[in-house]
């Protein structure tokens, strides 16, 4: 069973591209995905300046960390995502609906003063469920 979206009538529609929640399968495995960021796999920074540039940097490393464990963007059930400007808000959610296509992850969006990196503008991490064994 893939993740599903969780729908209240008591709680106002979301007013970006996530889910209220998701229910995802528990026989699955975990995959926790630390903060990705729009480091490219050169190590230097995508888009410096460019929210729009950063934020498909930042779900291309999601993707890349996902298909690694043997799975995909739709196995993705939740995201915590930290940018510098909430300004950005619209921005980032137009690129994240190019990646999520399916049921939207469970999200939070917090603005923060600092990064590790002066050019990062967000950072991204997740969880998600897997299917069946760990491969290799």
């Amino acid at each position: 069973m893939p993740k599903q979206e969780v729908v209240s009538a008591d709680l106002a529609e979301p007013n970006g591209h996530f889910a209220q929640a998701t229910v995802a399968p528990a026989e699955g495995r975990l995959l926790f995905i630390s903060g990705m960021t729009a480091r490219n796999s050169a190590g230097g920074v995508t888009g410096v300046g460019d929210i729009t540039a950063q934020t498909h940097q930042v779900c291309q490393n999601l993707e890349a960390a996902v298909k690694a464990a043997g799975g995909a963007l739709d196995d993705i059930a939740r995201v915590d995502v930290y940018v510098r400007n909430m300004e950005d808000f619209d921005a980032i959610h137009a690129v994240r609906r190019q990646y999520f296509q399916g049921v939207a992850p469970a999200s939070t969006m917090v603005e923060v003063s600092k990064f590790v990196n002066k050019d990062y503008l967000i950072e991204i991490n997740a969880i998600a469920v897997l299917p069946g064994e760990v491969p290799g």
